[in-house]
């Protein structure tokens, strides 16, 4: 005999998953697919082509792996379908289309009686499928159980997940084109200087063993434009509660009560992460596995910082297992700097350009934890949707 009680005016009953409305079912994975038997060919991934007429789909993370041209190997019924990566634990909700990929691509289709496949995906999606390394994880995949609302009720739920995971998905293509946007400017900006693509044409360039730079700019050795300084040790029991960030190699790693070096900061890593840059506003503690500018020469502080994006830091470390940056090679790399007011203008363009990224990217955090609060909630019966009114279209 079930349990029921009644939360917030709804009937609830105890089940092998917790608590779920008395409305709801809990089956087993493999009443939620189809018996119906397909033929589906695998290509190797040997055989993978960089471009094709059909994209492949196997258990990699990325959601087309290679391109084939053979219309007879296309998978084009029934759609959609679930791919799980047995070997992965990868899952992508796939509705056009595709060749599959090798042994591991697991195909399922979904039994459309029982379970709207979309829901069926963020379902899957939800389950913390622990790793067997390497090994197949299908068998773990089948012993689950799986909570069904009326179907109409499984489709709102997945019409709410999908249209979060679509502004998450919009908002990637904004953070990737203002990337795409910062590295144009930057190869326009350190070529020809603070003026509009349009004038660049205008601009005056002068032969120099870097190559050509604008006129009126200066070529000199790094360290006679911003002298890098190895950071100070500072052992983890001898941190000290505060509010001054400690730099090492890969970024803040902690704070301390005291900083030894006044803001704005330049800092880069100097060993394990090479090249890793950093720019503080506040004074700071650099750690002896990062670089810190010392000296700026009375140049602009955040200009030298993009400045120093265009180095290629790998060229100028030493060791193998731990690759370390000598900053006595780097100091020698050679740079064209304009004067300082047009510095504050580079500086600033390129900014505004980060401020926009850093924006999105704060957006696309909320969104992914949105994402995953609504997906366990909905799941779990804790919000409901059955009384959500879709409109068509």
């Amino acid at each position: 005999m079930q349990t029921k009680l009644k939360i917030n005016n709804e009937e609830y009953k105890k089940t092998e998953l917790g608590l779920l409305p008395k409305d709801w079912d809990v089956v087993e994975f493999e009443e939620c697919l189809s018996n119906k038997k397909i033929k589906i060919s695998k290509i190797q991934q040997l055989q993978f082509k960089k471009i094709g007429k059909y994209p492949i789909v196997d258990q990699s993370q990325e959601l087309i792996s290679g391109y084939w041209d053979n219309e007879e190997d296309l998978f084009t019924s029934p759609l959609p379908i679930i791919v799980f990566g047995d070997h992965t634990r990868t899952l992508k909700f796939i509705d056009f289309p595709f060749v599959c990929g090798p042994d591991g691509t697991k195909i399922l289709i979904t039994n459309k009686s029982k379970a709207y496949p979309r829901f069926f995906y963020y379902y899957l999606k939800s389950l913390n499928i622990p790793s067997r390394g390497y090994n197949r994880h299908y068998s773990l995949l089948k012993d689950y159980l799986i909570p069904l609302p009326s179907l109409p009720e499984q489709q709102k739920i997945a019409f709410v997940l999908s249209t979060i995971q679509y502004a998450g998905e919009k908002n990637e293509n904004v953070i990737n084109s203002l990337k795409e946007l910062k590295k144009a400017l930057m190869k326009h900006l350190f070529t020809y200087g603070a003026v509009s693509f349009e004038d660049a044409e205008k601009v005056k360039l002068k032969d120099t063993e870097i190559g050509k730079v604008p006129k009126d700019w200066e070529v000199k050795e790094l360290k006679n434009i911003a002298t890098l300084q190895r950071g100070k040790d500072l052992p983890k029991q001898n941190w000290k509660e505060g509010t001054v960030p400690i730099v090492g190699s890969s970024g803040i790693m902690g704070h301390h009560n005291e900083a030894v070096c006044k803001a704005p900061g330049v800092i880069t890593g100097r060993s394990g992460s090479i090249g890793k840059l950093i720019y503080l506003k506040e004074d700071y503690w650099p750690h002896n596995t990062a670089l810190y500018v010392k000296n700026f020469y009375e140049n602009s502080p955040k200009f030298i910082y993009y400045l120093m994006h265009t180095l290629d830091f790998k060229k100028y470390a030493t060791g193998v297992s731990v690759p370390t940056l000598n900053r006595n090679f780097i100091h020698m790399a050679k740079k064209a700097t304009p004067s300082l007011a047009e510095q504050q203008k580079i500086a600033s363009i390129l900014s505004a350009v980060d401020e926009k990224i850093e924006a999105e990217e704060n957006k696309r955090k909320a969104l992914d934890e949105l994402f995953k609060s609504m997906l366990h909630n909905l799941m779990t019966a804790k919000v409901r949707v059955k009384d959500l009114v879709v409109a068509n279209g």
